[in-house]
């Protein structure tokens, strides 16, 4: 036998408690083969010293939106932006290099901007006066930082039709509108659908090309897999085919990172080759029948590069945005006074209960995004009951953000099985005005991470990017010092993870909230050959955020490498026969 790959003179930290660590690693057909002694007498095609770097697992972002990040890497990007002066002059700086280009979606004419949040500008939003000045009749369409929420100027209004004072607010969302009754610009929640409606779909091109700009992103970041969190339709959709783009991608080789993808719940209808699925089930009468995609295909299918995860759901909004579902009232600051907004749900509770269990009777797991605690109440319930009633699915339901969880709802999330995705990824650039929000009678249940861990509920590392920075390592130190912009840590300080802990979330507790833990998230003989080249040990560094990246391989390919120097002449190997020999130096950046 003779391996594809041998790395050599490293620090592999496995995260596998049978084997936790090693010096040497080896490779075949995509596979770990073993490490250090289990390579005696092993030829290799490929041999990699790695001069004392330490290798992980590849790391995992368990939610993340990848063709939105992809597209925005094309579009104008405002979130540098300090105060709103600097905004404008951006928007002004784009139209005057080109009046009527079409942005850089599929959008003819529009102007397309992304990272926008109001935190940025002393809790302000744009002046839609002064942003119809800047655009003229060119519509304008600016994506929130938390996707929750959408800026757009008269022209966009015009051409939805909801321009008028009498325009009546879609379910699950508003157009926000001043004393006059007169739209501000600001459309939250749901209603960026009646803007989206008039770009979308974007061409599978257009979104194969995000896809691959987006994968090398991951990449150079040390990521190996993602899930992305919402294809096909809703507002957070780029095209009913979205799915077909992954495959494109795919084929093409233009997807660098392995993608467990998630159709919105919107996008599942029903399935009468189902109907007899749920008859003389307990429970089940007047449940509407299953819900699904043609040809039964439900959560797990695919293969290790591209499957499909479970069906994402949206309860609640968000907490930068004040409309998630809480069980108080969000705190008055500013000149925002709060005074019984407890934030809403997307959509009426009974309805949303029908709607997932006619998923979960078809065969799908469920991602409910749930950010008050209100919304986490509801998901816990309904998830709860789709299991007693049918089972266990191919994967872990899950909790997008489980952003505010109280003490009594710990053991239920345990009990159920659920899985959780907190980004602590929010701590520096969010954290300040959450805490503004919560006020700091209940920030205690904002964000948890130790208290998941204690309570015996999986929890995954992800970003949610772009809403917020998708850079592992800074979201592992997130994790492990919970530190706000202002230098405060956000939350329960007792919140704070290990080391150790952090770099799990990122590694074994994605893989068992994705459904993957036989495959990946541990360096085993037998698993994927997935892992992370890094410049020192996550474990003892004084900060994790500033180690750097030197390569990223799947199924042993790199897909990312820093510089490297040139292969030495081909030598012979002392065990058996001739293998090319690199050497990747810790100090190249």
């Amino acid at each position: 036998m003779k391996l594809d790959l041998l790395l050599r003179n490293a620090d592999i930290i496995t995260m596998d408690a049978d084997r936790p660590r090693a010096t040497a690693l080896g490779v075949w057909q995509g596979r770990i083969v073993g490490f250090d002694g289990d390579l005696d007498g092993l030829a290799a095609a490929e041999v990699r010293d790695l001069d004392g770097a330490t290798v992980t697992p590849g790391f995992i972002d368990a939610h993340c939106h990848t063709a939105w990040f992809g597209l925005g890497l094309a579009e104008l990007d405002v979130s540098g932006a300090r105060g709103l002066h600097q905004l404008y002059a951006l928007l002004e700086a784009e139209t005057a290099v080109d009046p009527g280009a079409a942005g850089s979606g599929d959008g003819g004419g529009w102007l397309m901007a992304t990272g926008f949040s109001q935190h940025h500008h002393g809790g302000a939003f744009p002046d839609i006066a002064v942003l119809d000045r800047i655009t003229g009749g060119r519509p304008l369409f600016i994506r929130h930082n938390s996707g929750h929420m959408a800026v757009v100027n008269t022209a966009a209004l015009r051409l939805a039709g909801a321009q008028s004072p009498s325009f009546p607010d879609p379910d699950g969302g508003v157009i926000v509108r001043d004393a006059g009754g007169r739209p501000t610009g600001l459309l939250q929640e749901t209603a960026q659908q009646l803007i989206q409606e008039l770009i979308l779909p974007y061409s599978l091109g257009a979104l194969e090309d995000a896809l691959d700009r987006a994968t090398l992103h991951y990449a150079s970041e040390g990521i190996t897999s993602f899930t992305e969190a919402g294809i096909g339709g809703g507002w957070i959709g780029h095209s009913p085919v979205e799915f077909a783009a992954y495959q494109r991608a795919l084929a093409n080789g233009r997807l660098h990172a392995r993608a467990q993808v998630m159709p919105v719940l919107d996008v599942l209808h029903p399935l009468e080759g189902h109907s007899s699925g749920t008859a003389g089930v307990p429970g089940t009468a007047g449940v509407p029948g299953p819900e699904g995609l043609d040809l039964g295909m439900a959560s797990g299918f695919g293969n290790d590069f591209l499957s499909l995860g479970p069906a994402k759901v949206f309860l609640d909004g968000s907490l930068l945005g004040e409309t998630a579902a809480v069980s108080q009232d969000f705190c008055s600051h500013g000149q925002r006074d709060n005074t019984g907004n407890r934030g809403y749900f997307q959509a009426d509770p009974d309805q949303l209960r029908d709607r997932i269990q006619a998923a979960y009777a078809a065969g799908w797991a469920i991602a409910a995004h749930a950010i008050g605690d209100r919304a986490v109440d509801l998901a816990i319930g309904i998830l709860a009951d789709c299991t007693a009633k049918y089972g266990h699915r191919a994967l872990p339901n899950r909790i997008e953000h489980a952003s505010m969880v109280r003490p009594d709802q710990l053991a239920a999330l345990a009990a159920a099985g659920i899985a959780v995705t907190p980004q602590a990824s929010f701590f520096r650039d969010g954290g300040d005005g959450m805490t503004e929000s919560l006020g700091t009678a209940r920030l205690g249940w904002a964000y948890r991470a130790a208290t998941f861990l204690a309570a015996g509920v999986t929890l995954a590392g992800s970003s949610d990017r772009p809403v917020a920075d998708g850079n592992v390592l800074k979201g592992m130190q997130a994790f492990v010092d919970r530190r706000m912009a202002s230098g405060g840590v956000f939350g329960n300080p007792d919140e704070r993870l290990t080391p150790f802990q952090a770099l799990a979330a990122y590694t074994t507790g994605a893989a068992a909230a994705t459904g993957a833990s036989a495959t990946k998230g541990s360096l085993t003989p037998g698993k994927l050959a997935d892992f992370t080249i890094l410049s020192g040990s996550p474990l003892t560094t004084g900060n994790i955020a500033d180690l750097r990246v030197l390569g990223t391989a799947v199924g042993g390919s790199f897909t990312y490498q820093t510089d490297a120097p040139p292969a030495v002449p081909t030598i012979h190997h002392p065990l058996t026969t001739t293998v090319q020999t690199t050497t990747v130096h810790r100090g190249t950046s």
